[in-house]
């Protein structure tokens, strides 16, 4: 790269236009649209799509709701023709869908597209010509005045191409290709010399079509662009302005919005932005900013992962993990703070009922677009203590007390430090259930009795099995775990005593299966938790001690523990 690119590149020009008014406007409704897929789209791909593709993707189009649809330029390639005809004749286009096919301003061409329209209900036939100086000067070697008279020859063509099939309903789109760096002036003069052929009004319509075919500049420039034309153009009310971004500077929906801030009333793009080099403008992406602005954006993207999985069979391409609203990590965090934030915005959400989607770093509720929570907190690394906390929550209904979502934060810290990959559910779930004895406790309950006396006072008679050992516990407490402690005190010289407690059920219905949480310190100010789910309270409350306790067993216990077995058995 040049370290001074001065020399060899210059800033495109902008346009005067000091009182414009786009921006303080708002996006309040959705444009027309029109789905180029079929014919810009397919024009990109380095194995055009064949028949039964088209046919697929064509499906999928009307499935979301697109009204217009550019299905080919007929006169291309006889695929393109075929497909077309194939339509048509197997009436294949619903009664509230228009065709719209591309054609250049050649007599030869604007025949081929005629033919490939015999019959259509409805259609809008497209022609385009470059007007731009870089073009007239390098390209065409065409002065402005030859490159009108070919866009008028064209337009002429078409009107008595039109007037020949009455039976069809017709439309007429123009597009002063390259506009965005064509001269302003030039831009509207061509365009009016094409209107005053074509006489748009409610029986003719026109569309004028202002394409960034490349883009040159910044998008508030572009809209400037738009703003000019329509405040200028002589038959505004008469058409439909549309724009067609593609996204060489990477800015294709920015360019899309504020065009339409400026006047424009339609948005011609691709779905996940597919299109000639760096695609056109992304639909989807458009769609659903106006959604989550509140704005229904008229089409339906609530099966997102149909959607990607027919365009990636269609077109062969993969849509990018990052890719807005539909990649495969958009709606994922990995990050602790972010985690955590999510966490505490969806508890909030549950708890006082929202209807308003106000969720950190999640812009569209996943739902909405078929996706599930699943894959909202994937843990690794980079994660912290709610990453695996919400993981838990979700898929098996805990709700780790803060202290233990911190303690198991640790763990799982280690190990995903000690393989350096991302940790499954199934993964975290095993991990959690080792560290905390949930399914294979080393100190087993097998059964238990209480009472209460008269001094408040309870008595647990209670069987255990460690290591394959019987082990019998008695103790007696102002409560049954203080009960639990004494016992474990008296048969495995484990002297603990209980930091925390916590315990909810994991359902709604009476029978509903508890959980139960403790954490116990030993003399030495050591932690441990243990948690133990169980259709009885207090079977779960007890396990969940136990496997606290087991956590410091040392093998003097053990020994203690095999005596007393020894002794229960000689007995």
């Amino acid at each position: 790269m040049l370290t001074q690119p001065e020399s060899k590149y210059r800033p495109q020009p902008v346009i005067a236009l000091p009182d414009r008014q786009w921006p303080s406007r708002r996006l309040t409704h959705a444009p027309r649209w029109l789905s180029t897929d079929l014919r810009d789209g397919n024009q990109a791909l380095a194995e055009p799509m064949d028949r039964a593709r088209k046919l697929q993707f064509w499906d999928l189009l009307l499935r979301c709701g697109f009204k217009e649809i550019e299905v080919a330029f007929p006169s291309a390639s006889q695929t393109d023709f075929d497909f077309v005809r194939d339509l048509i004749e197997q009436a294949r286009v619903p009664a509230d869908v228009t065709l719209q096919v591309l054609t250049q301003a050649r007599q030869d061409l604007i025949e081929r597209t005629f033919a490939a329209l015999q019959d259509a209900p409805r259609a809008i036939i497209h022609m385009y010509n470059a007007t731009a100086p870089l073009f007239r000067e390098r390209v065409f070697k065409q002065s402005k005045a030859e490159i009108i008279a070919l866009a008028t020859a064209g337009a002429r063509q078409i009107r008595t191409g039109c007037e020949a099939q009455p039976a069809t309903d017709w439309t007429f789109e123009y597009s002063p290709e390259t506009f965005c760096f064509t001269e302003p002036e030039f831009a509207l003069e061509i365009c009016e010399a094409v209107a005053e052929i074509w006489q748009p009004c409610a029986e003719r319509p026109m569309i004028i079509n202002l394409p960034a075919t490349v883009e040159v500049n910044t998008p508030n420039v572009y809209a400037d662009q738009i703003e000019y034309f329509c405040r200028h153009f002589s038959r505004r009310q008469d058409v439909c302005i549309s724009v067609h971004p593609h996204n060489d500077r990477g800015t294709g929906v920015a360019c899309a919005e504020l065009a339409l801030l400026a006047g424009a009333d339609r948005v011609e793009g691709c779905l996940f932005g597919n299109g000639e080099r760096t695609g056109n403008v992304d639909l989807i992406t458009l769609a659903l900013n106006l959604y989550t602005q509140g704005v229904a954006p008229q089409l339906d993207f609530s099966q997102m992962n149909e959607v990607i999985e027919v365009v990636t069979a269609c077109n062969q391409l993969p849509v990018h993990p990052r890719h807005p609203y539909a990649g495969e990590l958009v709606f994922t965090a990995f990050s602790g703070s972010h985690q955590d934030a999510i966490k505490k915005g969806f508890a909030i959400r549950r708890q006082n009922a929202e209807t308003v989607w106000q969720m950190p770093y999640l812009p569209l509720d996943p739902a909405d677009i078929g996706c599930s929570y699943e894959a909202v907190i994937r843990v690794n690394s980079q994660s912290g203590k709610s990453g695996a906390a919400w993981l838990l929550e979700q898929n098996h209904g805990l709700q780790l007390p803060r202290a233990l979502q911190q303690d198991f934060s640790g763990c799982v810290q280690r190990e995903t430090d000690r393989h350096g990959k991302e940790m499954t559910q199934h993964a975290i779930w095993q991990l959690f259930c080792r560290q905390y004895g949930v399914e294979q406790p080393t100190l087993r309950l097998l059964n238990a009795e209480s009472q209460s006396d008269a001094g408040a006072q309870t008595q647990l008679n209670a069987n255990a099995a460690q290591d394959g050992k019987a082990l019998r516990l008695r103790g007696s407490g102002n409560g049954l775990l203080s009960a639990a402690v004494n016992a474990l005190r008296q048969s495995l010289g484990l002297a603990l005593t209980i930091e925390d407690y916590h315990e909810h059920t994991l359902g709604k219905r009476s029978d509903s299966r508890s959980v139960a949480y403790v954490s116990c310190l030993n003399m030495a100010g050591e932690r441990a938790w243990g948690v133990s789910i169980d259709n009885d309270t207090s079977r779960a409350s007890l396990q969940a001690l136990f496997n606290a306790a087991s956590r410091f067993l040392t093998p003097e216990n053990n020994l203690q523990a095999t005596r007393q077995a020894d002794d229960e058995t000689s007995r």
